[in-house]
């Protein structure tokens, strides 16, 4: 059966077959194998998925069993922090610093991140090296911002901290390669993304965000985790109105 998969991820990013032989040193011939059902190598299962940049999973969903994608899943996690007042202060820093090809932030305020004027000039400098930024606030009218705002106990007071942040990220409105969407969602976690690595700061009813855990992870081959994390940032993007 053909690797639908595998031929729709070439055609996304503009491989052909011959372009992605002579990446892996490999004919022709096996890039055609491949995507006719073949299953390569490990390594150059490996090889494909990092030069496409999807995950070997999603490429091959049966050459790995249960155990060993669960086992590859438990070693994306570098650490877990009680709430997230307690993740290091430096750490949001050092993880936005990373990043070479995208940033993202899911939040419905994530005020602490626009307050803090060493994040936003991360922000800046890695748009102006090429880096995608793109930052989602919730929309302060809609009724999943008013509802979390009952859950935690405050009201009001969660639209009230959307329009600071954006009070606050107005020296980031005009910069080129930096995008900002307002969703309308619900949100189970808050996620804060440099290309790989991922602070996803769960949410727990009737706590606000700052007291709820923090999990900081990174994508290994053949791990779900982040992918899956990955994915769910970009359906909340798609369905996003773009910030007027």
């Amino acid at each position: 059966m053909p690797n639908e998969r595998l031929r729709t991820a070439m055609l996304e990013h503009g491989v052909t077959p011959s372009d992605l032989a002579a990446a892996l040193r490999v004919d022709p011939k096996s890039v055609e194998r491949w995507i006719s059902g073949r299953t390569p190598y490990r390594r150059h299962r490996y090889a494909v998925a990092s030069r496409l940049g999807v995950d070997e999973v999603y490429l091959w969903p049966d050459v790995l069993s249960a155990d060993q994608v669960a086992s590859a899943s438990e070693s994306e996690i570098i650490n877990v922090y009680p709430h997230r007042w307690s993740v290091p202060s430096d750490l949001w820093c050092n993880v936005f610093a990373t990043a070479e090809e995208e940033i993202g932030v899911l939040v419905y305020s994530g005020l602490f991140v626009s307050e803090d004027a060493g994040i936003q000039r991360i922000f800046r400098k890695k748009a102006e090296e090429g880096v995608r930024v793109r930052i989602l606030l919730g929309d302060a009218t809609s009724e999943v911002v008013a509802q979390r705002g009952s859950d935690e106990g405050v009201d009001g007071l969660q639209a009230a901290k959307i329009h600071n942040a954006l009070v606050l990220y107005r020296p980031l409105l005009d910069v080129e390669g930096i995008e900002f969407r307002l969703h309308r969602t619900v949100l189970y976690n808050s996620i804060y993304r440099a290309d790989e690595q991922l602070l996803v700061n769960t949410h727990i009813y009737s706590f606000p965000a700052a007291q709820a855990p923090v999990l900081h992870l990174r994508r290994t081959a053949g791990g779900g985790m982040v992918t899956t994390y990955l994915e769910s940032f970009e359906h909340v993007w798609d369905e996003a109105t773009p910030l007027k």
